[in-house]
């Protein structure tokens, strides 16, 4: 009974060791409209390793995020990249999204962004296209909230847009 159970042991080991591990690629958007700042808050969560491998085939394979080797002009190249695929228009006109700044919480790279001069949110339209380039499976979940309401959207490469109506 012994060398059965090695033997289904050894059988088993390559079929697991076999089956190569499926990545999730997702990142996570969080919009909330401040009225008494008439503003919208962004925060972008995005996984270090995905977003280093875009920065990288994008502008430099040098870059480095979360570590000593960070240059200023990766964090000029992470603004550049998120402001580049996060589009939003609000009652039908685009908006200029202010990139404030990062920080790193964990293996993950937030993102903080604000948008001036909201006065009424009557619809937002929402284009997240981060890592779809890079990454065909690529998900962005935005969560939006409101004074009155809450709101989500799941972008992905088939369709990297979608629109909140509040009338």
């Amino acid at each position: 009974m012994k060398i059965f159970r090695i033997f289904l042991f050894l059988l088993l080991i390559p079929m697991v060791s076999a089956t190569p591990a499926h990545k999730f690629y997702v990142s996570i958007t969080k919009i909330e409209y401040v009225k008494e700042k008439s503003s919208l808050q962004i925060i972008t969560k995005i996984f270090i390793d995905d977003i280093e491998d875009a920065l990288q085939q994008r502008f430099d394979p040098s870059i480095s995020l979360d570590t000593k080797k960070e240059t200023e002009a990766a964090d000029e190249d992470l603004k550049k990249y998120i402001l580049q695929k996060i589009n939003i228009k609000v009652n039908g006109k685009p908006v200029q999204l202010n990139y404030i700044g990062k920080e790193y919480d964990t293996d993950m790279v937030v993102a903080y962004i604000e948008v001036k001069n909201v006065k009424d949110i009557k619809t937002i339209e929402i284009e997240n296209k981060v890592l779809m380039d890079l990454f065909p499976e690529q998900q962005n979940i935005i969560h939006l909230k409101t004074p009155k309401n809450r709101r989500s959207l799941i972008l992905d490469k088939d369709e990297p847009k979608g629109k909140l109506d509040f009338n």
